[in-house]
């Protein structure tokens, strides 16, 4: 696939079939991250793989973020809330979980160490469209949560910036809906 067919027309597919994904084509998934351009060549990202009953991690961590904002934890509908968060983890056969470690270290600013980390997953998520590959980049509140954190033995400091669900595409992927970007360029000439 040519470079700007790829950027053009990878899309977020939410739907996946639940067929396994085989262990190489992960790496290479994996191998495109860390090709992403980085300042100082911190290389400040984490990967973590989930497939099989490991993605019950992630399942655990969402049902407990679920849970931690409930006034009655115990009760049947909370529960039932922890369980349909609990389910989001086995959405797609692969997760692969990319975190965000800031080097501590003098000249590295932080905001490039997070920058360096999504140029990372665009990277992945190009290389999964490329193989074939459907997927979808999940953040929300959950995924900077401290028990996500936890959950992934993180620092403080760390974040998880995307849950990246990969399988078979199982639906069309949605047309391309981007303004030109003329309507978003400054032209500074002298």
């Amino acid at each position: 696939m040519e470079l700007f067919e790829a950027i053009r027309s990878r899309r977020s597919i939410g739907k996946v079939k639940q067929e396994p994904i085989a262990k190489e084509t992960i790496e290479r998934i994996l191998e495109a991250g860390v090709w992403a351009p980085n300042h100082r060549m911190t290389q400040p990202w984490q990967f973590f793989v989930m497939t099989g009953e490991g993605r019950s991690r992630l399942g655990d961590a969402y049902a407990r973020i679920a849970l931690a904002g409930e006034a009655e934890p115990s009760s049947p509908e909370s529960q039932e809330k922890a369980e349909n968060a609990r389910k989001k983890a086995f959405r797609s056969p692969v997760i692969i979980g990319v975190a965000v470690t800031p080097v501590d270290r003098p000249g590295v600013i932080e905001i490039e160490e997070y920058g360096a980390v999504f140029a990372a997953i665009q990277n992945m998520l190009l290389a999964i469209h490329g193989l074939g590959l459907g997927a979808v980049w999940r953040t929300g509140e959950p995924a900077y949560h401290p028990l996500m954190n936890e959950a992934f033995e993180l620092r403080p400091v760390d974040r998880v910036l995307g849950l990246l669900y990969i399988g078979e595409p199982d639906m069309t992927p949605p047309g391309p809906r981007r303004e030109e970007a003329s309507a978003k360029t400054v032209w500074i000439e002298s």
